[in-house]
């Protein structure tokens, strides 16, 4: 892994663009919520105009983010920048998603998240400069880790909407938001569609960084690489027992949490201690 450079770098290039973001996040996700709370059914994607909303937030976060990680010095992803660009490339998936399956009801957490996010890059400034000279092998680990983290939190969001709908059926409360759910088994079908498509991400990955990178097993980068495994572990075994055994309901769902706090914990967890706590 390259050495990090603790220059500085610029930070959002716009106060006014970042607010207008969170507004019109945190917008979508509260029309989401209360269309949900009322029980109403989804909406197509390309006539929502709660989506249309999603989609300008999604626009001008990307508009904001990207002078701010693409420098003249290299990648500036720091903690915060990081977790604003998995919360972006989350929020993207999620509203092309829309388009095919009935995920609406995840923006309810991931455009708040992204709001969340911005506001942190905003009030915080870490740079951290991953590397001065790019290259195609290290873009391709970093693109293929982007979209595993991203596509896996949305299945967690997904596992957690499913414990909720879960729960209330086991007692006997179909009524209020859960009638504007789609049927358990198309939740449950929906979630492991996520799992697969982002463990096939994080196995490439893993192998793009045994491949490109110098010692994925050095010092500081043993701890991120440990977690990674274990986490690539817990979802294979998901999808082996699924296929195998036929898991679903609350084992799946313990195994999607489980297996996504691994995961945060390789990458998010090792940035902050090393930029927050150590200020390494």
């Amino acid at each position: 892994m390259p050495t990090g450079d603790m220059s500085s770098s610029p930070s959002m290039t716009s106060t006014l663009p970042g607010l207008l973001a969170i507004v019109l996040y945190l917008l979508a996700s509260f029309l989401l919520l209360t269309r949900l709370m009322r029980g109403q059914p989804d909406a197509s994607c390309q006539r929502s105009p709660i989506m249309m909303l999603g989609l300008a937030a999604i626009f001008i976060h990307g508009s904001v983010l990207y002078p701010a990680i693409h420098t003249a010095n290299g990648l500036n992803l720091g903690i915060f920048y990081a977790a604003s660009l998995v919360a972006f490339t989350a929020a993207a998936l999620l509203l092309l998603a829309t388009f095919v399956e009935p995920v609406e009801n995840l923006g309810i957490p991931v455009f708040s998240v992204a709001a969340i996010c911005i506001g942190l890059t905003m009030i915080f400034k870490t740079p951290y400069i991953v590397t001065n000279a790019m290259s195609w092998q290290l873009d391709s680990h970093i693109l293929s880790s982007l979209l595993a983290y991203s596509i896996l939190g949305l299945a967690v969001m997904q596992a957690l909407l499913l414990a909720i709908q879960d729960s209330h059926l086991r007692n006997r409360e179909p009524g209020g938001f859960i009638r504007a759910l789609p049927p358990l088994q198309t939740m449950e079908t929906l979630l492991f569609q996520m799992i697969a498509t982002g463990f096939v991400l994080l196995t490439l990955a893993l192998v793009t960084g045994t491949l490109f990178l110098e010692d994925i097993f050095a010092q500081h980068l043993v701890h991120k690489t440990t977690l990674s495994i274990v986490a690539w572990i817990v979802f294979a075994i998901l999808l082996w027992g699924r296929w195998r055994y036929g898991w679903r309901g609350r084992i799946a769902i313990r195994w999607t949490i489980g297996g996504f706090i691994f995961l945060m914990l390789a990458y998010f967890g090792s940035k902050f201690v090393l930029e927050l706590v150590i200020g390494n």
